[in-house]
Formats: structure tokens, sequence, C-alpha cells
């Protein structure tokens, strides 16, 4: 069987840097009691500094996956991918991405500094250390002044942004996000939408983020990945053409309209909803 070291193909030494995730011909087949299924076939996808890069597509079509094998919690079965130069492995031992999940996750015994310290304690950081860096993120994710407060006594707006501070608290240039706020309710995410584009803007992280929404992938991206099912593949990829400053604002002009249109008609054309 394939293993990751072995999908991974070093750059060649003195040529420029490359792109911070390298994917060519990846697939992924998982052996299951009733045969193989087949999660991603044939992926291509390269991902530059700074950009901010959308996964859509309906349930079933790899957009988590594709990020947990960029993360390295899965293992492709074919294909070359690299991330930050190196593969997934040792981009994950050497803390080279942070991760936000669907849920928050934070573990309601600890304060919110104390979810955002527990990465840094396992790095083994001292005591100032850790204390500057909860202090910057936090103030990041306009969360400053809740340190003390737990899990509990916030909102699930509120606790997501505590996530994402934990995420960052170890310094990554990749920040790949799985649906972070796809269980909450309108309003709130739109006002975390425009948050987290104002984060990305300050920071200038590479962000990897998987969406259901439309309007929530074209406000977000500089480049939108569109997927289709059985197996998991790319179907289009928008480069998007709105100015990278935008408010929520820029969601009722022709030019959103036109990438938002583009981004349904594939989603549409990649996959049969008779099935």
């Amino acid at each position: 069987m394939n293993t990751a070291a072995q999908l991974y193909t070093p750059a060649p030494h003195g040529d420029r840097a490359g792109p911070v995730i390298d994917i060519e011909k990846l697939s992924l087949t998982f052996a299951t009691n009733d045969g193989p299924v087949h999660a991603l076939s044939n992926i291509d996808l390269k991902i530059d500094e700074g950009d901010f890069v959308s996964f859509i597509g309906p349930s079933g079509c790899g957009k988590t996956t594709l990020l947990r094998v960029i993360a390295d919690l899965e293992q492709p079965t074919a294909g070359r991918i690299a991330v930050n130069g190196m593969s997934p492995e040792e981009a994950r031992l050497n803390r080279a991405y942070g991760y936000v999940f669907q849920a928050a996750a934070l573990y309601p015994w600890r304060t919110i500094a104390g979810n955002v310290a527990l990465p840094l304690e396992i790095m083994g950081l001292d005591a100032k250390e850790r204390e500057a860096r909860i202090a910057r993120n936090m103030e990041l994710v306009n969360l400053k002044g809740f340190e003390k407060k737990f899990p509990w006594q916030l909102s699930g707006g509120m606790q997501q942004r505590a996530s994402i501070a934990r995420a960052l608290a170890v310094e990554p240039k990749l920040l790949l996000m799985d649906e972070p706020f796809g269980a909450l309710d309108e309003i709130v995410r739109d006002h975390l939408n425009d948050q987290l584009h104002q984060l990305w803007a300050k920071t200038n992280k590479t962000v990897v983020f998987v969406t259901h929404s439309i309007p929530e992938a074209v406000y977000l991206s500089t480049k939108i990945v569109v997927l289709c099912p059985r197996p998991g593949r790319i179907y289009d990829i928008i480069d998007s053409d709105l100015p990278r400053q935008r408010t929520l604002d820029i969601r009722e002009t022709p030019e959103f309209l036109k990438v938002a249109h583009r981004v349904r008609e594939g989603l549409k054309a990649g996959h049969s909803y008779d099935d």
C-alpha cells in the first residue's frame, strides 16, 4: 500500500518557492465491508501563499476528505501532495497549519484563555510567551476581555472565534477550516464572515475553507473550488476578480452575482439531484 511519504516528491533545490499546497493526480479510496468507496479521484490543485480558497459542493463530494488529506488526517491512495514544500505528515509535525473544526471543540472545564493556551502548553512554550500569544490572538478575533470566561458563557459564534484564536496561536502560515460557521444562524454567520475576512486581510494567512454556502464562498474567497460527487472530483476552479478589500454590501453587486451564478451553475452541472 502507498504511504504519504511515498506519495510526496520534494521540490528541486534552488527552485523558487512553490505553492503552499500542491496536489497532482490525487485519489483516495476507502476499503469497506461493502466494497471500495472512491472518495476522491484525480484531484489537481495548486494554492498560493495568501490565497483564500473555498471548497464547495454537495454532501458526499469529498470537501472535508480533501481538507483532511491536506491535514494528514487521511492518507491518499494515489497521486502527489505537498504542503509548504513538505509531505502532509511533515507539515503536521512542524505545526505548519492550524485546523478549525465544524464544532468549536472547546474543553468546558478550561477558560477561554486556557483553551487557546492548550496547544502552546503541548509545544512547551513558557508562560510569558503563552500569555503574549493568547492576548494577541484573542484581540485578533475580537474576544479581548473574555479570557476568564468559560465556553458555556459564550455564544456559539464567540466559541468559534475562540477556536480560531486557538488555531492561530501556533502561528501557522496555513489555516484549514471545516465549515466553522455551518451551524450558526444567518445573521451571526454574516457577522463572522465579515470578521474572518478582516482577519485574513490583517494576517495574510493562506486559508482553505469548506462550505455549503454559495454567498459565503464567493464573499470570502480569492479562489472557489467546485467539487462534484461519486467519486469526489473537481468540476471547476473559479478565480475571483472581486476586490481584495470588501464589505458585505458587495453581495448586491453585479460582479458578485456573476461569480455566484458560475458557482451555482457548476454545482448544478456537476451533480444530479435525481441520484
